[in-house]
C-alpha cells in the first residue's frame, strides 16, 4: 500500500433520489447485475482507496439491505433531499478524526469513470493542501481530490446541488487538472435516456 492510498480516503456520494428518473434512487440502479453503488465502491477500491466512506440518503435502509458494502463506512445524510452539498458536508464530517489527509470524492451516477481515472487523480495527492480534479479535454469534472486543509472551507460553501463548486471556482488557480478524457467518459445517469449507459 502506498502512502497516498493510506492518506487519501474514497468518498462516494450516493444519496440522490433520482428525481428526474421518476424517484428511483441512483444507488440502487442495476449495473452489471448489481446495485450501482456497489460498482462505484469497487472502482474506488480497484484504484487503491483502502478507506471508503459512502454517503447514503434516499432509500438508505434498502441500499444497506441490497448492496454489499462490507468494509465501507456508511454515512446517512438525513438532509439528502437538500442536494449534493449536504451529502458532501456529511461525508467530509465523517472523515474528520480519521487518518485521512484528503478525500477523493466520486459520484455514484458516473459509471463511465473507472479505476484508471481515479488512480491518476490519486497520484496528484501531495499533502493536505492538495486540490485536484479530473479533466476531460481540459474541462474540469469529477472525481475531485480535496485535501483536508480545504474541508472546512468547502463545507461552509457546499449548499444545494453545488457541492464543492463554489469553493473550487474561488480557488481555481490552486487546482491541479488531471486529464482523464482518454480513459473515462464523464456522463451522468440523470434522466431515463441515460439509463442506456447501464449494462
Amino acid at each position: 500500500m502506498t502512502e497516498n492510498e493510506q492518506q487519501v480516503a474514497g468518498l462516494l456520494l450516493a444519496a440522490g433520489g433520482g428525481r428526474r428518473l421518476g424517484g428511483r434512487p441512483k444507488a440502487l440502479l442495476a449495473h452489471r447485475g448489481r446495485p450501482l453503488v456497489e460498482h462505484a465502491v469497487g472502482v474506488l477500491r480497484a484504484a487503491g482507496c483502502t478507506r471508503v466512506h459512502v454517503v447514503l440518503g434516499a432509500a438508505a435502509a434498502v441500499v444497506r439491505e441490497r448492496a454489499e458494502l462490507n468494509d465501507c463506512v456508511l454515512v446517512e445524510n438525513p438532509e439528502w433531499a437538500d442536494g449534493m452539498g449536504s451529502s458532501l458536508r456529511a461525508g467530509l464530517d465523517s472523515l474528520a478524526g480519521t487518518q485521512a489527509r484528503a478525500a477523493l470524492v466520486s459520484l455514484v451516477d458516473q459509471p463511465g469513470i473507472g479505476a484508471a481515472a481515479v488512480r491518476r487523480l490519486l497520484a496528484a495527492y501531495e499533502d493536505e493542501s492538495s486540490l485536484a480534479a479530473a479533466a476531460y479535454d481540459g474541462v474540469r469534472g469529477h472525481p475531485v481530490l480535496l485535501g483536508a486543509a480545504h474541508w472546512a472551507g468547502i463545507a461552509a460553501t457546499a449548499t444545494g446541488d453545488r457541492g464543492a463548486r463554489a469553493y473550487l471556482k474561488e480557488h481555481h488557480g490552486a487546482i491541479t487538472l488531471v486529464e482523464c478524457g482518454d480513459v473515462a467518459e464523464p456522463y451522468d445517469i440523470d434522466t431515463p435516456p441515460d439509463l442506456a449507459h447501464l449494462e
